[in-house]
């Protein structure tokens, strides 16, 4: 966390992963972002992977150092709180981020009756207005046709929702680019895109489509292999899986050199007729390359090598699983100047990253926690909204508005939006 970005105001009404980890990355930043979730929880409010206590790590990571309100939107008093705060008034405020609009309650044009200047970043599931969510927009697009190893005949699905990820930071960029433009014109605006889309553009800019649609083969599975050029994975004397890469000139001839295959690697470039200088020769003889370099890994352990791997500056690295990775790596720990050890209410003391950026005019501060559902209502009422204690005490006896958890919530079922 640092606090480049302190003075800023965002309420996020959100589920999922983009939308929050949009929001938690501007909090990260130092913004004010402020949750408005219902009373029984949002729908993320128990997803795995949870704790022992059954809290959920996966909501407390994307909502560190965010604010949280807790208001029972069946009731219409409290659809016109989050109304008002919404569009409350300040120069850095008026910012509003979702994933859940509601026409006549917080799409932008009713919300926009109330501040001609808002700003409303919006995701949908597809520009459609179809729910969708990482893993459906994966498989539209083809890409779970091209993971796995290559004599595997089904789709394989990423643990990864690298699509949510994408879209999580495409949202930070586009609601920082629409506040830039209020600030020099005084303008606001609602920012939409979609889920699918932002999938579909990045495999564009990765000249997917234009390989799909000009060239005649299909590409398909190839593994743990660096598609285009030379990676591989290999099994050592010791079991340990490593990750080898050949990508750039200098990468491919240091580990020709430390392996001491040059000999061997000429001669296949002299039999083939290919110059394996060019990654894309290196990628078409990769099983070639790899039968040449798999007996030199299967005859040593990972201490025999890596030394050396380390002085050449290769890039390499081992397989782990996250357990394993957790506890290996200081990357992981507070070494790392990007964690910090935290007490996360209900889920225990753990390394929590802060923003991976350091800002020169900013030093890091610690991370925050993820806040209990409904811990910062009265702070929002009075401090934001400028309501008095009469006022507030009122909402919170109409059963408008709660501070704190009351029960565990249930775990929603994530079908139903984008």
């Amino acid at each position: 966390m640092n606090k480049v970005l302190k003075g800023m105001r965002v309420v996020e009404s959100s589920a999922f992963v983009a939308v929050p980890l949009a929001g938690m990355t501007l909090a990260q930043m130092g913004a004010e972002v402020i949750r408005v979730d219902r009373i029984e929880g949002g729908l993320d409010q128990g997803r795995w992977p949870i704790g022992p206590s059954g809290d959920s790590f996966f909501w407390a990571g994307l909502n560190k150092g965010k604010k949280s309100i807790a208001v029972d939107f069946r009731k219409p008093a409290a659809r016109e709180l989050v109304s008002e705060l919404i569009t409350a008034p300040g120069r850095d405020a008026g910012m509003f981020m979702t994933n859940l609009s509601v026409p006549g309650w917080t799409d932008y044009k009713t919300l926009k009756q109330r501040r001609s200047d808002l700003i409303m970043a919006t995701l949908k599931g597809d520009r459609h207005g179809n729910p969708q969510v990482d893993y459906t927009v994966n498989p539209a697009l083809g890409i779970p046709e091209m993971t796995g190893p290559e004599d595997h005949e089904g789709p394989i699905a990423s643990a990864l929702p690298a699509w949510d990820i994408a879209a999580g930071h495409m949202m930070v960029s586009a609601l920082l680019a629409a506040e830039r433009h209020r600030l020099r014109n005084g303008k606001g605006q609602e920012v939409v895109m979609s889920l699918k889309d932002i999938a579909a553009a990045t495999i564009g800019h990765l000249g997917m489509i234009g390989d799909a649609l000009i060239n005649d083969n299909e590409r398909g599975k190839a593994g743990n292999a660096l598609y285009g050029a030379y990676g591989q994975d290999f099994v050592c004397a010791c079991g340990t899986r490593v990750m080898v890469i050949g990508l750039t000139a200098g990468q491919w001839k240091g580990l020709m050199r430390a392996t001491g295959t040059e000999e061997a690697i000429t001669a296949l470039a002299r039999r083939t007729g290919r110059d394996l200088n060019d990654e894309g020769a290196r990628w078409e003889l990769r099983h070639q390359i790899t039968a040449i370099l798999a007996p030199w890994f299967a005859q040593r352990r990972v201490e025999d090598f890596a030394a050396e791997f380390n002085a050449r500056k290769l890039t390499w690295s081992i397989f782990r699983s996250v357990h394993e990775a957790v506890h290996q790596d200081p990357d992981l720990t507070e070494a790392n100047p990007m964690f910090s050890v935290i007490d996360q209410p209900g889920l225990g003391c753990f390394p929590v990253p802060g923003h991976p950026a350091e800002f020169g005019s900013h030093g890091r501060t610690k991370p925050q926690p993820a806040p209990e559902l409904g811990q910062h209502t009265e702070e929002v009422l009075g401090d934001v909204m400028r309501l008095s204690d009469g006022a507030i005490g009122k909402l919170f006896d109409e059963g408008i508005v709660q501070s704190q958890r009351q029960s565990r919530p249930v775990q929603s079922d994530a079908r139903s939006a984008a």
